[in-house]
């Protein structure tokens, strides 16, 4: 089967295990990959799986025409590809659920957009202090000294204000609480990346 998957983000909430501990989850909708390309080494001098993910209201020329001659009713909002870690290789126009590649208990890693947050400053961006408030009150969240005189330049990689967020984060070793394919849910522990209905992507952990 493939060596991932995608879901949708949804809320937090908490849940109890069996021994009354208390563990923060993310819900998340799983809804079925449909497969639309396979790659192999012979032409593609690599294996991999191509499916498509979410839906929109349109699709642009290319894709429609693309969808039309595979025989695949659908508007997918994006399409990805994941490797192949078996010899069985799913047909193109067939669906992969969540339970078919992953199990309840195992250990992945997330993939995802950060919340893009704007331009910021170096107390929000960087958790500077603020400067002292007695003298010029106006250069409080201001970030001081950027370099000395010697080298007479500012070192690359200074902590300064500037885009914060809307970068691509990986969040290694959380879990999968538990995986329900009637209703395509998913409850991956603690909280990664995304915001509420983003979609990120799942892989097991290497």
């Amino acid at each position: 089967m493939i060596s991932g998957f995608l879901v949708k983000k949804g809320q937090m909430t908490s849940i109890y295990t069996e021994d009354g501990k208390r563990i923060a989850v993310t819900k998340c909708v799983a809804l079925p990959l449909i497969v639309t390309q396979i790659k192999n080494k012979e032409k593609d001098d690599y294996q991999a799986v191509q499916v498509a993910y979410g839906q929109r209201k349109k699709l642009d020329k290319s894709t429609s025409t693309k969808l039309n001659k595979l025989k695949i009713e659908a508007t997918p909002k994006g399409f990805q590809e994941f490797e192949l870690t078996s010899d069985q290789t799913p047909e193109i126009g067939s669906s992969i659920s969540v339970d078919t590649v992953f199990t309840a208990g195992e250990n992945i890693d997330i993939t995802g957009i950060s919340k893009g947050r704007g331009f910021a400053g170096v107390i929000k961006r960087h958790g500077f202090k603020k400067q002292p408030i007695r003298g010029s009150s106006d250069r409080v969240r201001h970030p001081g000294s950027i370099g000395a005189q010697t080298p007479s330049k500012v070192v690359r990689g200074k902590k300064m204000p500037g885009h914060m967020g809307n970068v691509t984060k990986t969040i290694e070793n959380l879990k999968i609480i538990s995986i329900n394919p009637e209703n395509n849910e998913i409850l991956i522990s603690g909280s990664f990346p995304g915001h509420f209905n983003s979609w990120v992507t799942i892989k097991k952990t290497v």
